[in-house]
């Protein structure tokens, strides 16, 4: 006898059964709405902001220093971690406040300082300070920023919290009127960074001829020909110059080296910290070593950095160096990390390690070049979300119960 075949009824589609499965969404006309709506990692920013902006502005943003093994391995290191969740705690609510230097911040990461920044989109600074006030983080502004300390606060609002990054110039004296007029557009920590003696090998931006302001040449009219919209918005708003040094007209690599002090030591630092009034923190900190020496001479806090990758090629990775520099100085100081962040999981990572606070860079570039002021939301946006996703399935409600236990590093060999 043949087995009855059990399964479902077929009959004809009824408006009735169609309709429930019938819902279109409220169309949205805004181009720019649409495109970072479609954005749901920062690696999808960065190819909007590709097609988007010229290639010398964007390599310059994206590229590193000579074969770019550094970055390569920087955000390698965040992908080689295995998380350990516990399971059936309550994450109902999540705390993802943090707390440095007596500011609490709504989430645990902030915006790095970058230098040329209306050269990448033309809102530059301004779309980076107001982002990062509406959405309670801290926005680094850098010396060789395009937008002045003082269009920075008025960006940021009464309610921004905004931190200066300090490259010494061999003009000192121009370097701390500089900090002044920081201190006095109340900018309330000072990023001092370290790591650049001499400006490093940034191939791509030899190979492009890369020059501030961008140079019209034939190569890049044929390059702006699919991009007007960032060819339009650099012609038609205020001149694209270092807002805080003044003009330049060359390439990049020379101006750095034309402004750095080589000679910049310990010594110099400590003049620093007894001239500025706030927290000082040293930005390019690469070794255990000189983090202690940091803390001997009274830094508030240090960032493990090697420079996005920018400077010294092969440089230490910031992330397989933070767990020993932790052990050895975090009671002593705040110890904030950069470099290689592309998920809100690198977050969660680098808070389980012994960071206080983080800071993104290319990833803020990325949503800035893709939609301006949009586009910085939209990256906060999608690393927070991230971030408390992560969070959860660790099973902590809080940015203080991450720990060394949730985390563990699956490929140690390119530490000593």
């Amino acid at each position: 006898m043949a087995k009855k075949k059990v399964g479902p009824k077929r009959q004809f589609p009824t408006p009735s059964s169609i309709g429930p499965l019938l819902k279109f969404k409220k169309p949205t006309f805004s181009p720019k709405k649409r495109r970072l709506a479609k954005a749901h990692t920062i690696w999808d920013l960065r190819k909007i902001a590709k097609k988007r902006t010229p290639q010398g502005p964007f390599d310059y943003t994206d590229g590193a220093a000579e074969e770019e093994l550094s970055l390569a391995r920087a955000r390698r290191a965040f992908q080689n971690i295995e998380f350990h969740p516990a399971i059936l705690r309550d994450v109902s609510q999540l705390d993802t406040t943090a707390t440095v230097f007596g500011q609490t911040f709504a989430l645990p990461f902030g915006i790095a300082p970058t230098g040329f920044t209306r050269m990448m989109q033309t809102e530059g600074e301004y779309a980076g300070a107001s982002a990062a006030a509406a959405a309670g983080i801290p926005f680094s502004l850098s010396t060789l920023g395009t937008a002045t300390p003082e269009k920075v606060a008025e960006a940021s609002g009464p309610e921004g919290a905004n931190w200066f990054q300090l490259y010494m110039q061999k003009d000192r004296e121009k370097s701390m009127a500089l900090v002044e007029r920081a201190k006095a557009a109340g900018f309330t920590n000072l990023l001092v960074t370290v790591d650049v003696p001499v400006a490093g090998a940034r191939l791509r931006d030899n190979y492009n001829g890369m020059t501030v302001p961008p140079s019209l040449t034939l190569g890049t009219v044929f390059d702006a020909i699919p991009r007007p919209a960032w060819w339009w918005n650099l012609l038609t708003t205020e001149p694209l110059i270092f807002a805080n040094l003044g003009s330049w007209d060359g390439p990049v690599a020379d101006l750095l080296d034309a402004l750095f002090d080589p000679t910049m030591t310990f010594e110099d630092v400590k003049w620093i910290r007894e001239a500025w009034d706030g927290p000082v923190v040293l930005k390019g900190v690469q070794t255990l070593e000189d983090a202690k020496v940091c803390v001997d001479y009274g830094m508030d806090g240090i960032i493990l950095s090697n420079h996005g990758g920018r400077q010294l090629d092969r440089a230490p990775i910031p992330f397989h160096l933070l767990p020993e520099v932790a052990r050895e100085v975090g009671k002593d100081t705040t110890i904030m990390l950069d470099t290689g962040i592309m998920h809100g999981a690198d977050v969660a990572a680098s808070l389980a390690m012994g960071a206080k606070f983080t800071l993104v860079g290319r990833a803020y570039l990325y949503g800035l070049m893709a939609g301006g002021r949009e586009g910085v939301d939209r990256t906060i946006e999608i690393l927070s979300s991230q971030l408390r996703r992560v969070m959860k399935l660790l099973g902590v409600a809080s940015v203080e119960e991450l720990g060394p236990k949730h985390v563990t590093q699956l490929f140690e060999f390119y530490k000593k």
